[in-house]
């Protein structure tokens, strides 16, 4: 079960960002690199480069109206392929097997679509994200990744509570839309 908590934590983080849980976690666990499926089979300096700078662009674009809309379209697009790496890695280093780490995979997946829907859907709603929550979302896919390895009962306890807030800013949003 702490495994599974791990990955909810790791996807949970690439629900925020895309980058920026990948670097870290190749920063953080060099031996990580090797089990990541598809980045394992480039070259490590070209995988760090490209994650420092769009790393580097998630978070200064994001202060931007414009940036903010531009991040939005690619990260809905590759969220769920970040979530499902990084769950799929996660569940790879802790030697489940492999039809787990399939399952671990779409769970993870499916989890960084949800929490990126729920982020574009509150961009649409107040025109724009605010620079504050902007800040927090950068701490808080920072302190996910961070707890998917040290404290992995947390971060999925974490992963978790974000999920049942995406369902109610969906009940919100629903009433909300009924209002208007």
């Amino acid at each position: 079960m702490v495994e599974v908590l791990a990955a909810l934590s790791a996807s949970a983080a690439a629900g925020i960002r895309i980058a920026l849980p990948l670097l870290l976690i190749g920063l953080w666990k060099n031996d990580l690199w090797s089990k990541v499926p598809l980045l394992s089979n480039i070259s490590p300096q070209i995988v760090v480069g490209v994650l420092v700078s769009w790393s580097l662009f998630e978070i200064f674009a994001s202060k931007k109206l414009l940036g903010q809309r531009i991040l939005n379209l690619i990260q809905l697009l590759f969220s769920p392929i970040v979530g499902a790496i990084m769950s799929m890695a996660i569940a790879k280093a802790t030697h489940l097997e492999d039809w787990i780490t399939i399952v671990m995979g779409v769970v993870g997946g499916l989890l960084a679509l949800v929490l990126q829907l729920v982020q574009v859907g509150w961009f649409y709603r107040w025109r724009g994200l605010p620079v504050w929550m902007l800040l927090v979302q950068d701490i808080l896919c920072i302190c996910l990744v961070i707890f998917a390895f040290d404290a992995p009962q947390q971060g999925g306890l974490i992963a978790l509570l974000l999920l049942w807030l995406a369902i109610r800013s969906y009940q919100d949003w629903y009433r909300w839309y009924k209002g208007h």
